[in-house]
């Protein structure tokens, strides 16, 4: 709910604002003693509204030419958006308006997934990532999200108010009043 502190939780793990009191560990070492371009680096973000810019289908997944195509498109396929794009004119390069107005909602998603796939970032944080999707697309996405745990050993933190979605996750945390309510594995806390 508003007010649990979801979001207070992000702005702390990503450090856009410091701790005054407490401390995040990850992997058993103070985020506080990481450099902040190293932490962010090992943490991608999947928002509840994607986040698209002006700029080529290639701009939105590596703005900053990191990757080679087969790992752009390896990101693509993993989404089920590799065949959409492969029929565009232009592919790669095609081009994404404002917003991504010329894309579906479910789709200017899945290229925000396919960007976070691309981080290969050792935490992936799900904000509310799915809620604006269908239900297909749901289940593509939490299919994709088991896979990279599977494939990388990464940890997936999603920030969700529907039980589908986290069912299957390992432990769930439920906030309130930016308290801790209840925290145990889900047949547990169902």
């Amino acid at each position: 709910r508003t007010g649990s502190g979801k979001s207070s939780m992000m702005v702390a793990l990503f450090r856009m604002v410091e701790l005054s009191d407490g401390h995040i560990f990850i992997d058993g070492r103070d985020i506080a003693s990481i450099p902040l371009t190293q932490l962010r680096s090992n943490i991608a973000i999947i928002p509840q509204d994607p986040v698209l810019f002006t700029g080529s289908i290639r701009f939105q997944l590596d703005p900053v030419h990191m990757h080679a195509d087969e790992e752009i498109w390896h990101a693509l396929e993993q989404v089920q958006l590799g065949q959409m794009i492969r029929q565009l004119p232009k592919q790669l390069e095609d081009e994404v308006k404002e917003n991504g107005e010329n894309l579906s909602q479910g789709q200017r998603q899945l290229i925000c997934i396919a960007r976070a796939l691309l981080r290969k970032a050792k935490i992936l944080v799900v904000d509310e990532g799915t809620s604006a999707v269908d239900p297909h697309t749901d289940e593509l996405i939490q299919q994709v999200l088991r896979q990279e745990v599977e494939l990388r050993g990464a940890t997936v933190l999603a920030i969700d108010q529907r039980l589908q979605t986290i069912a299957d996750f390992d432990r769930i945390l439920v906030l309130g009043s930016g308290e801790v309510l209840e925290y145990d594995e889900p047949r547990v806390l169902m």
